[in-house]
């Protein structure tokens, strides 16, 4: 049985300093193995890149694809500007190997609409957390990605117990944080180098970033939201694993790619420091 299963399209990312694998899932997961827990994912995707060569430790259950899922990334003046180069099939529901029916924590991880409603319906025992980002973007003809309003429908907010996203997944649709906040127990809106608002309920309370020297911002929402699962699942303290997931979300910045994402003594020794502030 998994610990943590991470469902999402894996996706080749095209940056100004070559080809790396990325997608909600990769980051995920591997935060989740280098936290010590036994983590999957579940995609769809092309045979592009070795995937198992990049992320060592997950098991990873690929339904294939006749392409992967490619974004070309880059930033102007600190903001990202990103092109959909190709799209793979969506994940199928039936896809769920049996044996990960039962895992304890499921993060469903869309990036372009791949991760359907029912999803929740497999996992009834589990933990389920969702970063919407997928379902909150649009593309052109020309295949730039911009925000868009909520694609989504309420039967997945409510059966999901957390959800997190940025402010900038905000840009086209102001009212999915309410309807958020309204259907999801905790909701989790991240806001760069501000930090995240943990919202419960009617209870909104914020919580500073871990300063450090941003490097490369890729990655960050998606440890961030990982972190928070893992640690609230432990302990089940929303606040100390709010803050637990800012200190882990701080060591991604400072590197390019997937080589940032800390173990838990490194986030541990962070934490430390953090509640200092």
């Amino acid at each position: 049985m998994l610990d943590y299963l991470a469902i999402g399209h894996l996706t080749v990312d095209r940056l100004a300093t070559g080809v790396v694998p990325g997608g909600t899932v990769a980051y995920a997961a591997t935060t989740a193995s280098r936290l010590g827990l036994r983590a999957g994912l579940l995609t769809s995707a092309g045979e592009d890149l070795d995937w198992a060569a990049y992320l060592k430790d997950i098991e990873i259950v690929r339904v294939p694809s006749p392409v992967s899922t490619s974004f070309e990334n880059r930033y102007e003046a600190g903001r990202r500007v990103q092109r959909l180069l190709s799209l793979a099939d969506p994940v199928p529901v039936t896809s769920v190997p049996e044996a990960w029916r039962n895992a304890t924590i499921i993060h469903l991880a869309p990036v372009a609409y791949e991760v359907d409603r029912a999803f929740p319906k497999v996992f009834p025992r589990s933990l389920i957390g969702l970063t919407p980002q997928g379902l909150l973007r649009r593309w052109d003809g020309e295949g730039t990605v911009r925000q868009g309003r909520w694609a989504g429908d309420a039967a997945l907010l409510e059966g999901c117990h957390t959800v997190a996203f940025s402010d900038e997944d905000l840009a086209g649709d102001r009212g999915f944080l309410p309807l958020c906040v309204e259907r999801v127990p905790l909701v989790l809106l991240t806001q760069g180098a501000r930090g995240a608002t943990l919202f419960q309920g009617r209870q909104r309370e914020h919580f500073p970033a871990f300063r450090v020297e941003e490097i490369d911002p890729t990655g960050a929402g998606d440890v961030f939201a990982a972190a928070f699962l893992i640690e609230y699942n432990l302990t089940g303290d929303p606040r100390h694993s709010t803050a637990f997931a800012c200190c882990a979300a701080s060591f991604v910045v400072e590197r390019p790619g997937l080589a940032g994402i800390p173990d838990r003594p490194a986030v541990e020794g962070r934490l430390a420091a953090y509640r200092g502030l």
